[in-house]
C-alpha cells in the first residue's frame, strides 16, 4: 500500500512555491520521488526556494512567473516540459489577499488582482495543463482554496468569492475530463502558519476567537497540507475526483 503514495514518474508544476504552503508542497512531493517546477512571481524568492531545495537540486527546476499572466504560464510550463517532460500533476496554490475590510469599501484593483492571482491564473494553467494531461492519458490537478471558499468570511470578501469559484472550477473541470483520466481535487487549508495569513495569527484577540471553532485548538503548520497533496498527486486517490478536502483543524464547532 505504502508503493500508493510513490510520486516516482510524477512531473509536477507548483505555483506560489518559494514559501509557505508551496515551498512545503514542493519539497515533499521531492522526497516522494516527483520531479518539480516551482515557480513565484519574483526571481529573488525563487532563488531562495531553490537554496532551500538544494538536496533536490538535480529534480527540480524554478521559474519566476506571475500566473495571471498568459505569455508567463505558456513559458512556466514549456521550462518545465523541456527539462522533466511531460506535466502530470499541477498545484494551483499561488493565492493573494491584498486587501481586507468590507467588499462595499473595496477598489476595483484589489478585485481585479486577487481574481487574476487567485482564480484566473488556476483557469489558465488548468486549462492548458489539462488539455495536455489528456493527450498524455491522464493526471493530476490540485486547487489550494480555503475555508474562506466554503463559508462567507467577513473581511476577506473577494479572497473569498475568488476561493468559492476555484472550489466551483475544480468540480467542473473533474466533471469534465474524468473520462480523460484527469483528476481535479481541491484542498482548503484553514488558517495556517504562513505570511498570507500573518494578521490574523498575530492578532492574539482574533487568533483566540478563530481557535475556540477549531476542534484541535490550534493554528495549522504548512507541513500539515503536504500529506493531502501527496494523496491527491499519487495512485493512492485514483478514484477520488472532484472532491473537497478540508485541512483545518476541524472546524466543526
Amino acid at each position: 500500500m505504502d508503493n500508493r503514495f510513490s510520486m516516482k514518474g510524477s512531473n509536477a508544476v507548483v505555483t506560489g512555491a518559494t514559501r509557505g504552503i508551496g515551498l512545503a508542497i514542493a519539497r515533499g512531493f521531492l522526497k516522494s520521488g516527483a520531479t518539480v517546477t516551482l515557480c513565484g512571481r519574483k526571481q529573488e524568492g525563487v532563488d531562495d526556494a531553490l537554496a532551500n531545495l538544494s538536496d533536490h537540486a538535480s529534480n527540480v527546476l524554478g521559474v519566476a512567473a506571475h500566473v495571471g499572466k498568459v505569455e508567463d504560464i505558456e513559458r512556466l510550463i514549456a521550462s518545465a516540459e523541456e527539462r522533466f517532460g511531460p506535466v502530470n500533476t499541477l498545484v494551483n496554490n499561488a493565492g493573494t489577499n491584498p486587501y481586507y475590510g468590507p467588499i462595499a469599501d473595496s477598489e476595483d484593483w484589489a478585485w481585479d488582482k486577487t481574481m487574476d492571482v487567485n482564480l484566473r491564473g488556476p483557469y489558465l494553467l488548468s486549462r492548458r495543463v489539462g488539455v495536455k494531461m489528456t493527450a498524455e492519458g491522464g493526471g493530476s490537478i490540485i486547487n489550494i482554496s480555503s475555508i474562506a471558499g466554503l463559508a462567507a468570511s467577513v473581511n476577506q470578501g473577494i479572497y473569498s468569492v475568488t476561493k468559492a469559484g476555484l472550489i466551483m472550477l475544480t468540480k467542473v473541470m473533474a466533471r469534465e475530463m474524468g473520462g480523460s483520466g484527469v483528476r481535479v481535487n481541491c484542498i482548503c487549508p484553514g488558517v495556517i502558519r504562513t505570511q498570507l495569513s500573518r494578521a490574523l495569527w498575530e492578532d492574539e484577540k482574533a487568533a483566540k476567537k478563530y481557535l475556540a471553532r477549531k476542534a484541535l485548538g490550534r493554528i495549522g503548520e504548512v507541513d500539515e497540507v503536504v500529506g493531502a497533496a501527496i494523496y491527491f498527486a499519487s495512485e493512492a486517490s485514483s478514484f477520488t475526483t472532484g472532491a473537497v478536502l478540508q485541512v483545518d483543524g476541524g472546524m466543526v464547532i
